[in-house]
């Protein structure tokens, strides 16, 4: 999941020829003449051959990634880059092996709530979506587990709050609410509207396995976790994989989940409870954690496990003069794969604008750089994998680098870029202080586009994209956005169809190529990226983290590898 503001999907000019977007955005200034051209055609061709059905979504661990992975090495080789991969007999593949657990639940789980001695079946995607057990488990079954509604299922001792309040959740499912406590006055303990970590489900699963619960079921509202509940179904009741762990337990509880809300609430008035006044009570730190009496919940199902191998697709310029300091662009090729079914009975997850744009562009981009002259510092291009499951390609990178943090000089990642026309501001996902994101301000300012900071902060954008593994390990990294004002029909319609976007397409089948696409702002946002990569690619310049960020330390103390 990530951030997609998106244009109106509105009438586009035809996908051929070459744009340099000179002269498109009223009163621009003209792109640097060094700036190789960007060909809009070859762009366009790429997108929709990435999301093209014969690629099957592009799922890990299948015959899409196969296909994805051979399709960008061999591009790869016709550009003339050279491999950046794992080293293999002395000499660097064009790929990293990324390890990954794949857990998938066998058939259709058998799961029901029983209210005063009565059962009612939970049908699965319907009223709750339960996620494949992690734990390196066969089958998962428990019969008349307790429910607790514990608030927002948040312990965070430096804020002195504590959603758990020393109860015992051994045996029992317990009922969280998705974001911070925050979310809904935008004031209070987590700075206000801003997501924090602890808002991600990502934090309240790990927080289940932490105080031995058998199990976290996340209830889910559109607005606070910022997408509807198709996302939820088609996100969660497919195939699920992890990073390999030696102690699966220590990062997953047995059953991990998600409720639709009225089903939640309905739950909750059986046991003499209001969910919004309980919401309200959550909202404080003063908040317990109360257990629905009389209400239970029951499941069965079998869990096939396996470790796959799935490839980060990495490619290299070498620097002229300091080869060892690299900037990297990065992009996720992974999408969904095959899943359920939609109205239409389309099953194949195409993910076009998520992320075949973004996989595209990183390959035009590489095509400028190898047409202009060697810069100074080395130039990496990485595609990963297993971003749509948590991000793990990038997060198996960055704990696995192959070239090392400390002299990354910073990572710039693409992500469901603007396929419908160029914009007057662009964006980045969630909110940084760093001097990065300064130098891209800068940069924009050349092109008469301003930056416009995330406009929804309370959706944790900044956690759900490719660059956070980097930037939690210190490294400058920003996950561009192309923005919302477009040079054809303002902000309302950017606005207009990033919500559409969000109900109809994001993670559906819908997420396909359109013949009406136009690829001019891809083009400018690729050619603004170029140039803010290469002015750090022929500088001395490290971009720091701003004061207050919370990885600047780590930064820090990696100093003395930059002198």
């Amino acid at each position: 999941m990530k951030k997609l503001l998106l244009a109106a999907l509105l009438c586009a000019a035809p996908l051929a020829g070459c744009s340099t977007l000179d002269g498109l955005i009223p009163g621009r200034a003209a792109s640097p003449a060094a700036t190789p051209t960007v060909d809009t055609a070859r762009l366009a061709s790429a997108i929709k051959t990435l999301s093209s059905d014969a690629f099957e979504g592009r799922a890990p661990a299948s015959a899409g990634e196969e296909k994805t992975v051979a399709f960008l090495v061999d591009q790869l080789k016709q550009i003339g880059l050279e491999p950046g991969g794992d080293l293999k007999d002395g000499r660097r593949a064009w790929t990293q092996d990324v390890p990954l657990a794949r857990f998938q639940i066998v058939g259709t789980p058998s799961l029901g709530v029983t209210i005063n001695g009565k059962t009612t079946p939970q049908t699965q995607g319907e009223e709750i979506a339960i996620r494949a057990a992690q734990t390196n488990v066969d089958s998962v079954t428990f019969s008349g587990a307790p429910i607790v509604f514990a608030g927002y299922g948040i312990k965070a001792p430096e804020r002195d709050w504590d959603d758990f309040k020393g109860m015992d959740l051994k045996g029992k499912i317990v009922l969280v609410m998705i974001n911070d406590a925050d979310y809904e006055t935008g004031q209070g303990d987590f700075g206000g509207k801003a997501m924090t970590y602890y808002g991600r489900w990502t934090y309240k699963f790990e927080e289940a396995a932490r105080q031995g619960a058998l199990g976290f079921i996340v209830v889910h509202e559109t607005g606070p976790a910022s997408y509807g509940w198709a996302t939820v179904k088609n996100s969660n009741t497919n195939e699920m994989f992890d990073i390999v762990r030696a102690d699966p337990t220590k990062a997953h509880a047995p059953v991990e989940g998600w409720v639709q809300r009225d089903t939640a609430a309905a739950w909750l008035a059986a046991a003499g409870y209001d969910y919004e006044t309980l919401k309200r009570e959550a909202q404080t730190r003063a908040f317990k954690p109360v257990e629905l009496t009389g209400v239970t919940l029951s499941g069965d199902y079998k869990v096939k496990h396996e470790v796959i191998i799935s490839k980060n697709v990495v490619a290299i310029l070498p620097g002229a003069k300091r080869p060892d300091e690299t900037i990297f662009y990065t992009a996720h090729w992974d999408h969904l794969g095959v899943g359920r079914p939609d109205a239409k009975g389309d099953r194949i997850y195409n993910g076009a604008v998520d992320n075949a744009t973004g996989t595209a562009a990183l390959l035009e981009m590489a095509r400028l750089y190898k047409a202009a002259p060697r810069t100074d510092r080395s130039i990496v291009f990485l595609w990963v994998t297993a971003e749509e499951r948590g991000l793990l390609g990038s997060e198996y990178y960055a704990a696995n680098p192959l070239y090392p943090l400390a002299t990354t000089v910073g990572v710039l990642n693409t992500d469901a870029l603007d396929p419908t026309g160029p914009a007057r501001d662009f964006t980045i996902s969630g909110n940084a202080k760093l001097e990065l994101l300064d130098m891209l301000i800068a940069e924009g300012a050349k092109r008469n586009r301003t930056y416009t900071p995330d406009p929804s902060p309370e959706a944790g954008y900044f956690f759900r994209s490719d660059h956070f593994p980097f930037a939690k390990r210190g490294v400058p990294a920003i996950s561009f956005g192309s923005g919302q004002d477009m040079v054809t029909g303002g902000l309302a319609a950017g606005q207009a169809f990033d919500q559409t976007y969000r109900t109809s397409m994001y993670h559906q089948p819908a997420d396909e190529w359109s013949d009406s696409w136009s690829m001019d702002g891809i083009a400018a946002d690729i050619t603004m990226l170029y140039d803010l990569g290469r002015d750090l690619a022929t500088s001395n310049r490290w971009p720091a983290w701003g004061a207050g960020s919370e990885f600047k330390a780590t930064r820090d103390a990696t100093a003395a590898a930059r002198q």
